[in-house]
């Protein structure tokens, strides 16, 4: 696993599930898992996760995130 990567495919991160737990724990790392080059999930760290429930779910948070960025942009 290379940590620098963010896309790691599902194999290796399961091969590895240590390492991407430390680098998402300790380094704040986001890493999105693939399956043949598509992401399919992501690995976060466990505050951003405990937000987005605290918003009502990922569903929530995307549109938050989406209303913030369009804010930005004008």
């Amino acid at each position: 696993m290379d940590p620098n990567v963010e896309d790691q495919p599902i194999a290796v991160a399961r091969a590895n599930i240590s390492k991407l737990h430390n680098a998402v724990q300790l380094l704040r790392r986001v890493y999105f898992l693939t399956s043949r080059g598509t992401r399919e999930a992501a690995v976060v760290p466990v505050d951003l996760g405990e937000l987005i429930q605290e918003v009502g779910g990922p569903d929530a948070a995307v549109a938050i995130l989406k209303t913030h960025l369009d804010d930005a942009a004008t």
